[in-house]
C-alpha cells in the first residue's frame, strides 16, 4: 500500500470498525506514516473517531498516526447533494 502516493478513504467511520478491519487499517496507516499522503473524509467528528475505531490501544495507534501531523478542514453548511436535488427539482 505504500507504493500508492495518495490514499483516499471516503466516508471514514460510517460504522464501528470490526477487529479485522481495525488491524488492516492499522497496518496500512503504519506503512504509510510519514512517507505517503492519506486523505480522509468523514461525517463523523474527529472527537468521536476513537470510539468508532473500537479497541482503545489500536484506536490510539491508528489515530495518533492519522491525526498527529494532519491538516483538518471542517466544512459547514448545507450538503452539496441537497443543493443539487433542489436544482434538479426546478
Amino acid at each position: 500500500m505504500c507504493k500508492i502516493d495518495l490514499l483516499i478513504l471516503d466516508d471514514w467511520l460510517l460504522e464501528h470498525l470490526d477487529r479485522n478491519y481495525r488491524h488492516d487499517i492499522l497496518e496500512i496507516i503504519e506503512d504509510r506514516h510519514g512517507l505517503k499522503s492519506t486523505i480522509l473524509t468523514s461525517q463523523v467528528p474527529i472527537s468521536c473517531w476513537h470510539e468508532m475505531v473500537g479497541d482503545p490501544g489500536v484506536a490510539d495507534a491508528i489515530l495518533d498516526r492519522l491525526v498527529s501531523k494532519s491538516i483538518k478542514l471542517e466544512l459547514k453548511g448545507e450538503s452539496m447533494r441537497q443543493k443539487v436535488k433542489k436544482y434538479d427539482a426546478a
